[in-house]
């Protein structure tokens, strides 16, 4: 694809839309000033978050360094400078929503979260009550669900759908149909009295845009809503009273902020760092002054209070609604800095900004729905499309030509390898990954039961999709953003002869019949790996043991959170030595951060303060953890707080969920220590040395420069191997090893811990080797090198079994 030709078509279409044609500074002058960063990343997560400019944040630094912001909660010149930043701060934010303040107020909150929350806890809830919500909603607004079910209130989502024809004399108001889902319930509510419908308040809540499928809603539902429920939802007992409505705009805002000079909507939330990236952890709650009114707050705070007692139940709460409802001090320091946020939304304007995002959408929906196999199948589904009001995203969902599905991480990890920065998942909208995906509530649970949680790597279970792929545009997104990423879809997912005339033979070799000798394999070297992820040692002869070598991954680090600790979140646990001495009887562990090493006795509890049982990947250990002093020299050795676990060995076995699936290890059937899938994995040099020869030809720089070279200790081999041809160890089978047995499960899925390099002094993290290996190891959404093997034991004592370098492999398919 010719970019310079592709860019002129998408002008000819898109022009008079793209790049800020009639603001003062074009989008091409904003890239190459304001986000030189960006230079070798394409960012496209600004539904996630949108990105800072640089003038931003030097005005940000500027008037912190120049002007002294006190605590607002006085009288002194300092304070009353926060104050007035403050109160300048919330009437930009009124303005940009178009909301009068004789009409609304803006009360500030950590986010959009913390909005969604303070609004569920202080409505006014009863046992008439009701919560509706869209199916298509953000979890922090399900979340309010909670509130209102705990005060015996009624709760419901609806389906929200456009009419598939609007006539001359139809409005959009009659043009959308609502449907309801079940009513929830925890406890047997009121029903509800003749003449007591002026007690019932009920929150009505949908999002200005669907952060999973970018469809935008129509903000008449905020009339339809207060002036005709009963008519809408056709339920006497659910719809009466009356009715507030909130938008969450934390989606939409940056685009299309709600305009509450039209639409009075109750309750408007949204997160600045959505709109222009800094400050985080900053958000505001936009009330109409009549609704904050209702709302029933209990607790007081500093900054909310006029008067208290302390030993006398009395307080006087402060009149006004900001001060009423923001409890403590607020962000004064963040608030000061969206004055500098608003500068370049409102110079551009977020008309502006609207079309020069839905350009870039556009053409990257209409180049997605034209992509097609070569056997003519349509790769992408995408979702949301038949919307007629549809936000900068670009949601969906990819298939092979035969119909199944590729996975969204598979997608991600190829993305990030291509300089692609983009968002996998549910968004956290489970609503609308329901809708769109075809999940029903027995495939949700279904696929709770199989371990599947948000954020896993989980992305196909029962043959369907568990997330989606998602890439969103910002006001700083450009043409060439957009052709980089359909140019990666198509080079890396569509499937033509020339695509299939690079993936390797060698993924599943047939290497009989060549006419040649069959070559002699034997091992080369041995590497055991006691601490998982740490550095191992190399031994010339070692131990055979029912769950692989013995005490390789026998050990783990862990946080204080529970998380296991791997080089993928902390790398510098390369740096952690080991090596065991199985004469002395003792583990020794070094690291450059702790002056003394470290000595643990392998046969003796000195150390050990206590066992305890733990699940990891479905698998179920009995553990023992070690004294203070233990934990503090590898807590050192990381820089963060950890404990050390080993595996006692006695109670190590698979535990299958209600469904009988072991999750994502493969060797069920097999002992385990802390190994992600098998007992073993072995490389062979030969493909290590077409690998770096595929890297030199492909002119792959380091960091420094430097062509990059990989060793066989960056894939973490127990085993490596001569094997006469590359990739021949694909075709394995079952290996006979110095007379011990092993079988192969299949080729080991590598992962971006590969491209750590720690060989320069301080970790490096790299594109390769994974990226190279994608172009030519991809199979159903794996990149394979190496082969995992299974120790197959058959003897009734395992003294006598151990591996030796130079040993002869043997083989099955080679001849052999």
């Amino acid at each position: 694809m010719n970019i310079e030709s592709e860019k002129e078509q998408f002008l000819k279409e898109f022009g008079s839309d793209y790049g800020y044609p009639n603001a003062p500074i074009h989008i091409d002058e904003i890239r190459a000033t304001q986000f030189k960063r960006l230079k070798d990343t394409v960012y496209l997560d600004h539904a996630g978050a949108t990105l800072y400019s640089e003038s931003q944040m030097e005005a940000i630094f500027k008037d912190l360094n120049s002007t002294v912001y006190g605590n607002p909660h006085s009288q002194s010149s300092c304070s009353l400078a926060s104050e007035d930043i403050v109160a300048r701060a919330r009437q930009q934010v009124l303005n940009f929503f178009n909301a009068s303040p004789r009409e609304y107020s803006c009360i500030f909150t950590s986010g959009a979260t913390a909005a969604l929350k303070l609004v569920g806890e202080t409505f006014p809830w009863s046992s008439n009550s009701s919560f509706m919500y869209s199916m298509e909603n953000h979890n922090s607004v399900l979340g309010i669900r909670e509130y209102a079910l705990s005060k015996g209130a009624a709760a419901f989502a609806v389906d929200i759908e456009e009419g598939t024809h609007l006539g001359e004399s139809e409005s959009p108001k009659s043009n959308l149909k609502i449907t309801q889902h079940h009513v929830q319930r925890r406890s047997e509510g009121g029903v509800l009295k003749e003449g007591m419908t002026g007690r019932a308040y009920n929150l009505f809540a949908f999002p200005s845009e669907c952060n999973f499928s970018g469809r935008k809603f129509d903000p008449c539902l905020v009339d339809i809503i207060k002036e005709g429920s009963e008519r809408i939802l056709k339920s006497s007992q659910n719809c009466r009273g009356c009715w507030l409505v909130l938008i969450d705009a934390a989606k939409g805002c940056a685009t299309d902020p709600p305009d509450l000079s039209k639409f009075k909507a109750d309750f408007v939330v949204f997160s600045f760092y959505k709109l222009f990236g800094y400050p985080t952890g900053l958000g505001a709650l936009i009330v109409r002054n009549d609704a904050a009114k209702l709302m029933k707050k209990t607790y007081f705070s500093g900054g909310t209070v006029a008067a208290a007692i302390a030993d006398v139940d009395f307080f006087k709460r402060r009149e006004g609604v900001e001060e009423f409802f923001e409890d403590g001090t607020i962000s004064f320091l963040s608030i000061a800095a969206i004055q500098h946020g608003f500068k370049i939304i409102n110079m551009l304007t977020t008309s502006s900004i609207s079309r020069h995002t839905a350009s870039l959408a556009a053409y990257v929906r209409n180049k997605l729905l034209a992509l097609k196999h070569e056997n003519g199948e349509f790769v992408c589904t995408l979702h949301g499309i038949l919307s007629s009001e549809i936000g900068p995203t670009v949601s969906f969902n990819m298939k092979r030509p035969d119909g199944t599905w590729y996975g969204y991480r598979e997608v991600e990890k190829l993305a990030t390898l291509a300089g692609i920065q983009l968002r996998t998942g549910c968004f956290c909208n489970p609503g609308a990954c329901a809708k769109y995906l075809g999940l029903s509530h027995l495939d949700i649970l279904s696929n709770v039961e199989a371990g599947h949680v948000c954020w896993d790597d989980r992305d196909i279970l029962h043959g369907k999709p568990t997330g989606a792929v998602r890439v969103s545009f910002g006001y700083m997104s450009t043409f060439e953003d957009a052709m980089k990423f359909v140019n990666f879809v198509e080079n890396d997912f569509v499937i033509s002869s020339s695509w299939c005339a690079l993936q390797p033979s060698s993924i599943s070799p047939s290497i009989e019949g060549t006419g040649k000798a069959a070559a002699r394999h034997f091992v080369t070297s041995i590497t055991i790996y006691p601490i998982k992820s740490c550095a191992g040692f190399s031994v010339d002869q070692w131990p055979l043991t029912s769950t692989g070598l013995l005490y390789d991954r026998e050990w783990i680090l862990k946080s204080t959170t529970g998380e296991i600790l791997t080089q993928k979140k902390v790398p510098e646990m390369c740096y952690i030595s080991t090596l065991i001495d199985l004469n002395l009887g003792k583990l020794f562990v070094e690291s450059p951060r702790c002056k003394e090493k470290l000595q643990i006795e392998l046969n003796s509890n000195s150390l050990v303060t206590g066992r305890d049982n733990m699940d990891i990947q479905n698998h179920r250990y009995e553990v023992q953890s070690y004294n203070n002093e233990v934990d503090i020299w590898f807590s050192n050795a990381i820089d963060r707080p950890c404990t050390l676990l080993r595996n006692s060995g006695s109670q190590s076995y698979s535990c299958m969920n209600k469904k009988g699936c072991p999750g994502v290890c493969r060797d069920v059937g097999a002992r385990l220590n802390f190994v992600n899938e098998a007992q073993f994995l072995l490389i062979s040099e030969e493909s290590i040395a077409d690998l770096n020869s595929r890297l030199k030809s492909n002119g792959r720089k380091g960091n420094g420069g430097q062509a990059v070279q990989v060793g066989a200790m960056r894939f973490r081999p127990n085993l490596v191997a001569s094997c006469g041809e590359p990739y021949a160890e694909d075709a394995w089978s079952h290996l006979n090893i110095g007379g011990k047995n092993f079988m192969s499960l299949g080729g080991c899925n590598r992962c971006q811990m590969i491209n750590i390099n720690p060989e320069a002094g301080e970790v490096q993290r790299l594109s390769e080797p994974l990226a190279t290996l994608a172009g030519y190891r991809r199979a159903k959404g794996k990149i394979l090198f190496g082969i995992l093997l299974r120790y197959e034991n058959n003897t009734k004592t395992e003294s006598d079994a151990w591996l030796r370098v130079g040993e002869e492999i043997v083989a099955n398919g080679d001849g052999q």
